[in-house]
């Protein structure tokens, strides 16, 4: 057996397993400790004999968890206080439109309101035939509503559907929307609000829509206090 197939009494053999390895480290730490370079590149640092400080690579891995815990805790403050911001704004704007004096003043309210509080393009009410429409809202063509929401979808976030039937002359401005489906009357009619955003990303299929579920509820309800005797008026 030659030199390089023997292993003398203070050192490992090669690819030795590591519980072999470990225990000739315990009885011979000095290996360890004599070796500078190596402790440096592991970050440690010898304190006493037969004792490695393992303070620094251990605050190492602590400012980094620390950092990753204060970077989620800011993105959910961030989030808190936009959804915050977001519910208070929307307060305001019901109380704006429990204010309306007739169906145009409510769709004009809801429009005005959207735009300045919620930075969107547009907002219309939208109402489909047989029949004709308030002052200020959208007629959509038999059928529309199911076309845009499906037979029996309540709301739909994306992007902006072509052509002026939502968002008449400003429909250019419009590169997103949210639809929330409305039923009005007695006999019911189908209808939707449609909320425009001027940004791609403004409404995307993967938001919710609780904010603007509830804007459109209440419009809904408002809508009731006035009879259609004759909604051109």
């Amino acid at each position: 057996m030659g030199a390089a197939d023997k292993a003398t009494d203070d050192q490992p053999q090669a690819l030795a397993p590591w519980p072999e390895l470990r225990g000739w480290l315990k009885e011979n730490p000095e290996h360890l400790l004599a070796d500078h370079e190596l402790l440096r590149e592991l970050e440690l640092k010898p304190a006493a004999k037969n004792v490695v400080e393992f303070g620094p690579a251990a605050l190492s891995r602590l400012e980094e968890a620390v950092k990753r815990e204060s970077g989620a805790r800011r993105a959910v403050e961030h989030v808190a206080r936009a959804n915050f911001a977001a519910q208070a704004q929307t307060h305001v704007t019901v109380l704006d439109l429990l204010e309306a004096k007739n169906h145009s003043d409510l769709a004009a309210r809801l429009d005005h309101a959207c735009q300045a509080r919620f930075g969107l393009s547009a907002v219309s009410i939208c109402v489909e035939k047989p029949g004709v429409a308030p002052f200020g809202w959208k007629l959509l063509p038999e059928g529309g509503v199911g076309k845009l929401l499906g037979e029996h979808g309540l709301s739909w976030l994306g992007p902006a559907p072509a052509g002026p039937q939502l968002f008449g002359a400003r429909a250019e401005e419009v590169k997103s929307v949210a639809l929330v489906r409305m039923a009005l009357w007695s006999p019911a009619r189908h209808a939707v609000i449609a909320f425009g955003s001027p940004e791609p990303e403004g409404f995307t299929p993967d938001m919710g829509c609780e904010l603007i579920a509830f804007v459109t509820r209440v419009v809904e309800r408002v809508i009731e206090r006035w009879p259609v005797l004759d909604p051109a008026a």
